[in-house]
């Protein structure tokens, strides 16, 4: 179809009140690190276009839109249209391009534009990465990609006004490892404020609009309406052609009720009635391209990996409790209250070393399955284990068998527990084989809370 010039240019104005002056008036004032990301990138020359993605109702559109006002505000201007404004100074033309998902064959054209078109930035976002394949490898060098996550513990706790404690600001989690005896008593008391409002994020969620809401139902209401039904219903069906919609929702489903399990997709295809093997793979690889999932493979090289099973997380902590319509009743589930958790975690952990191309697994040993590591972290050269152990009850040696045995294996000095109880918060030594005389093991006790608004941006 052929829209004439004049009326296309108008619209393009409606949605662009900067090209003649008038800025929106509808911007929040607060900003997630995302938009710093962006700038940065602007001020590198070398990489001269930036995919911003992140599940839908993250807030991508806002995160440009504030970076786009930011410039005009600076004297950029913004040479859109040669036909509106002409050209009048040496500044490259910095194009904000927002939804390219829904653009056929986008990758193509971006390549094309980036090898092509050496006038140009441009910045696109997009709820839906690119599927491994060559599409995917076609953007390797030529764009930057920007991970936008649900909010994090730290960015919900500033959305919604709440003034956190004054902690001890660290590097990073294994800086603690240097902590005396008198820190961790001393930053304990303040850190246990933190508890309710960890609890309402577990509960309220990550996605900026439903986060804002006061009323819990309303907000769970949001999550299931407007982020899974909208991805499940329509992403799914105008991006990948996806028309088996009821066995889409029916696997979602699942993942809900096993958020932060291993899943066997023989087990799952038996179980969900007109779902075999392979559309239960295609669709999980659909879920985790549109980021609704993240998924873990097992640690190891080869034939580990490629037969072992995935473990799978929801991309925010609520989301389980919105589909499964729990509410406030998930505080009163030990086991679902843990896997809320667990994903929280893993999702901090995940956006703060995402940038760096970092690996994440979990471990489950062969013999006792019952010997397992949450995830496992690679960090540069080092391995950094975590067990999520969010219970009331003490946490005692024999309850980290899988922990002891893992760091005995990779003859590891340092590992985490994600606690619940704040009366562990510090470091304990573990009983190991180590060979060659290392030193005993130790073993971080880390409260949830802290974890995850430290590892907040």
């Amino acid at each position: 179809m052929n829209i004439p010039e004049n009326e296309l240019l108008m619209v393009l104005q409606e949605f662009n009140p900067w090209w003649v002056g008038k800025p929106p008036g509808d911007l929040p004032r607060w900003e997630r690190a995302a938009v710093q990301s962006v700038r940065t990138w602007l001020r590198n020359k070398t990489v001269r276009s930036l995919l911003l993605t992140g599940a839908r109702q993250t807030g991508k559109t806002t995160v440009f839109r504030q970076t786009i006002q930011r410039l005009v505000d600076v004297g950029r201007t913004l040479e859109t249209w040669n036909s509106i404004f002409p050209a009048v100074s040496d500044h490259p033309r910095i194009l904000f391009l927002d939804e390219i998902q829904f653009v056929p064959d986008w990758q193509t054209w971006l390549k094309h534009q980036v090898d092509f078109h050496r006038e140009h930035r441009i910045a696109v976002t997009g709820s839906a990465s690119p599927l491994r394949g060559a599409s995917a490898e076609s953007g390797v060098g030529r764009w930057e990609t920007v991970l936008l996550p649900t909010l994090s513990f730290g960015e919900f706790l500033q959305l919604r006004g709440i003034e956190t404690p004054t902690l001890a600001e660290i590097d990073s989690l294994q800086s603690l490892f240097d902590w005396t005896p008198a820190d961790f008593a001393r930053t304990g008391p303040i850190g246990r404020d933190l508890i309710p409002h960890f609890h309402e994020y577990l509960l309220w969620g990550g996605f900026p609009e439903p986060a804002l809401s006061e009323d819990l139902s309303r907000c769970q209401r949001l999550l299931r309406e407007d982020v899974v039904d909208k991805m499940l219903k329509r992403d799914m069906t105008a991006l990948y052609g996806v028309r088996r919609v009821i066995e889409v929702e029916k696997l979602f489903l699942y993942l809900c009720y096993h958020d932060g399990g291993i899943i066997d997709i023989s087990a799952i295809a038996r179980e969900l009635d007109g779902i075999n093997r392979p559309l239960v793979q295609s669709f999980l690889d659909l879920f985790e391209a549109g980021h609704l999932i993240y998924r873990l493979k097992p640690f190891g090289y080869g034939k580990e990996i490629l037969r072992g099973r995935d473990k799978v997380y929801l991309a925010d902590a609520a989301l389980a409790g919105a589909i499964l319509v729990l509410g406030r009743r998930l505080l009163e589930q030990p086991e679902r209250l843990g896997a809320a958790v667990e994903t929280a975690f893993f999702k901090h952990l995940f956006a703060r070393y995402y940038a760096e191309s970092q690996g994440f697994s979990y471990w489950r040993d062969r013999k006792h399955h019952d010997y397992e590591v949450d995830v496992v972290a690679q960090l540069g050269n080092t391995l950094v284990p975590f067990e999520v152990k969010y219970q009331d009850t003490e946490i005692l040696p024999k309850r980290l068998r899988g922990l002891r045995q893992f760091m005995n294996q990779r003859n590891l000095e340092q590992s985490f527990v994600i606690t619940r109880r704040w009366a562990d918060f510090g470091i304990r030594s573990m009983e190991t084989t180590q060979v060659g005389g290392a030193p005993k093991a130790k073993v971080l006790l880390l409260p949830a809370p802290l974890a995850c608004l430290w590892l907040s941006p």
